[in-house]
């Protein structure tokens, strides 16, 4: 096993891990913000009831992605210094941004919410909560700058033996970011529509049985439909983006389309048939309609072409068809650009050219099973995860409570674990499909990694941290379910408002703090 596997291993385990916990931070921030603004403007009892119990629940989850996320920055260091290096300049700067703006107006402003309840007025209450969400955005539009570079690298230059950026604007104005962000955040909604959805929902069967007072299966009632409608028009915001971002990413990145489509060699123009399966083709032609082209090219094809002319864009592959296969014509641009190259794949064609062992790239195209089937899975049990938003509208429909159940909770457990699955198929294919670039068309994965030999590069050490995060992680997973599963069983909080601010009160009295 090479170390450049295994720190692939590792750095993807700790990812999709630590993203667990993300598109619920990002959601349930803004939830339990509407929440409490709902309670603020309209006094009902039951809104404030939810905030205090969704709020609590989102803590959790918060607390445990700073932890999980830390870990990452440390092996950009230690096991891929060279990327590091490379593109530390670009990769740098969102990052930064990131951790000076967002972060900061997170921790800040949630630690206000959290000890401002009775303290503060309400509208300076409500503030912070809001001013904390609006810090987790900022810090998504950051981190998914920055991967969707690595997927289409604008904006930068090859200069002094590494990428420089040239332009900070055309890193915000990515084509890809400018519909990889919206899908990711569409589906954060999912995520956390579902989670509250199922959550009230089981509490709701649960408080039924109990004859709970008519207090508690109303505010449960409102979270459950709160959740499925956010669940279900999320759902729809997915599918949309979603087409988007499969055009750019037919666009800027065809192998990994190709890859997703089960494609390894061309179709014919304009009869490229989706595959529900291997090799189970319906619908001639759908690919070319869903993807606006119809020179959809197999990866045996790309790869050639890339031997041939360097990694090219589809506005290449297009130019070769409508020019009866001559490259000529197409080599260059108007301008006498490269065409179907950033400028930066531009420039660091001649090294890439240059390397003389062509296995330090690795296979030139991603791995179509991973890529065909993540891709599916991602699709499917995001469609499944609307399916249930519907089922939980229809169950609590006419003020209903549905009997307790093995199925019915079957359903509610289950719920808020399928966008978690969905959004991870859907980061292992993002990733997974761009191989072996770690930044698309120009520094492959395995120039990427740390050069030392005895330290970071060391396979027995990387196996042994793979172990122990593995292990860590964990054990962070029972605490966080643990710790869920006591504040769900408790339930909502007892139905009293919060107590006016005493403004007589002693300033320099100590803080208590009881959430």
């Amino acid at each position: 096993m090479s170390p450049e596997t295994v720190a692939r291993w590792q750095f993807g385990i700790t990812t999709v891990y630590h993203f667990l916990f993300v598109p619920l931070t990002i959601a349930l921030s803004l939830l339990t913000a509407v929440l409490q603004t709902v309670w603020t403007r309209t006094g009902n009892s039951a809104y404030l009831r939810l905030t205090k119990f969704f709020g609590k629940l989102f803590l959790i989850n918060f607390a445990m992605g700073v932890v999980t996320g830390i870990v990452q920055e440390f092996q950009f260091g230690m096991n891929w210094s060279e990327y590091s290096r490379f593109v530390g300049d670009i990769f740098g700067a969102p990052l930064a941004l990131e951790a000076l703006i967002a972060f900061f107006l997170e921790s800040t402003f949630l630690g206000i919410w959290i000890f401002g309840w009775g303290r503060l007025s309400k509208g300076v209450h409500l503030a912070s909560i809001w001013l904390g969400a609006v810090g987790t955005f900022i810090s998504s539009i950051f981190i998914i700058a920055a991967n969707s570079w690595m997927q289409n690298p604008t904006g930068a230059v090859f200069a002094n033996g590494r990428a420089e950026l040239n332009d900070f604007l055309a890193l915000l104005t990515n084509p890809v970011f400018l519909t990889q962000w919206p899908h990711t955040i569409a589906a954060s909604f999912v995520t956390a529509g579902a989670f509250m959805a199922a959550i009230a929902f089981y509490r709701l069967i649960k408080a039924k049985a109990a004859a709970a007072p008519e207090g508690d299966l109303v505010a449960y009632r409102k979270g459950t439909k709160i959740g499925a409608w956010v669940l279900i028009v999320a759902g729809l915001c997915t599918i949309v983006t979603g087409d988007l971002l499969g055009k750019q990413m037919v666009a800027t990145q065809p192998s990994k389309m190709a890859a997703a489509e089960g494609l390894q060699t061309s179709p014919t123009p304009g009869e490229a048939a989706f595959q529900i399966l291997p090799g189970v083709e319906l619908f001639p032609g759908f690919l070319n309609w869903l993807y606006g082209t119809d020179n959809i090219q197999g990866l045996d094809e790309l790869e050639a072409q890339f031997r041939d002319y360097g990694y090219r864009q589809q506005v290449f592959i297009d130019c070769l068809a409508d020019n009866g296969g001559s490259p000529q014509s197409c080599l260059t641009d108007a301008d006498g650009k490269p065409l179907g190259q950033l400028d930066l794949q531009a420039g660091f064609a001649d090294q890439l050219a240059n390397i003389a062992d062509r296995d330090q790239i690795g296979d030139l195209a991603p791995d179509s099973t991973v890529a065909f089937w993540s891709f599916r899975l991602m699709i499917g049990i995001g469609l499944l995860a609307m399916l249930g938003g519907v089922f939980f509208l229809i169950a609590v429909r006419k003020d209903k409570a549905p009997k307790p159940s093995g199925l019915m909770t079957a359903i509610a457990v289950a719920m808020p674990l399928l966008p978690l699955l969905a959004n991870s198929f859907g980061w292992i294919f993002t990733e997974m499909g761009r191989q072996p670039w770690i930044v698309n068309g120009v520094l492959p994965t395995q120039l990427a990694i740390s050069p030392d030999p005895t330290l970071a590069h060391s396979v027995p050490i990387l196996l042994l941290t793979l172990i122990l995060y593995t292990v860590i992680y964990g054990v962070l997973a029972v605490f966080e379910v643990k710790l869920l599963l006591k504040y769900i069983k408790i339930g909502l909080p007892p139905e009293t408002d919060v107590p006016p601010v005493d403004l007589n009160k002693d300033e320099d009295a100590p803080l208590s703090f009881a959430y």
